[in-house]
């Protein structure tokens, strides 16, 4: 291999490997939240951000929630925050009767659907982003809720069956 006689391009190592950017991790009045629903019968997200992860701005996500889907009963399928089990959301659930919830064990996110899409809301809104401050945040989280609110269809827990095999060549012997 021959060294190279110029230097290498932006994001590169001097040996050829890209470099990857560490997440930035705070605590701190510019640190955002995301939070986020899915619709599992039409696949339809909806998405707000947040100053902090807290018991008002759940039950802010959660008006959201209700107004966004005005008839029949919604399961709310969660983890165990502090904030999703407050004396605060349970008072607050309690006048809304319409909200259910639903806790997973813990250590078992796979059984939320929601996850698979988090993977994907991230790859789409965030992977490779840098953000000046909280607005831009919104503003990526908006953008990328309404691209994938785009191509929306139902979610299916697991994977699908494997295509069958059709025989590529048939053969037959004449005697």
């Amino acid at each position: 291999m021959i060294p190279r006689t110029f230097p290498p391009a932006p994001g590169w190592s001097p040996d050829g490997h890209r470099i990857k950017a560490e997440l930035d991790y705070s605590r701190g009045p510019e640190k955002t939240w995301v939070y986020g629903g899915l619709r599992v019968a039409d696949g339809q997200q909806l998405t707000m951000t947040a100053s902090s992860r807290n018991s008002v701005f759940y039950q802010q996500f959660l008006q959201l929630l209700e107004d966004a889907d005005p008839t029949g009963d919604i399961y709310v399928v969660t983890d165990n925050l502090s904030s999703h089990n407050s004396v605060s959301t349970r008072t607050w659930l309690e006048d809304h009767p319409r909200i259910r919830h639903v806790f997973i064990p813990v250590g078992a996110c796979w059984l939320n659907l929601q996850e698979g899409w988090w993977r994907i809301f991230r790859k789409a809104a965030l992977a490779g982003q840098s953000f000046a401050g909280p607005d831009e945040i919104t503003q990526a989280t908006r953008l990328a809720t309404a691209q994938l609110n785009a191509r929306a269809r139902p979610w299916k827990w697991g994977r699908p069956a494997p295509p069958i095999r059709q025989l590529r060549r048939r053969y037959v012997y004449l005697l």
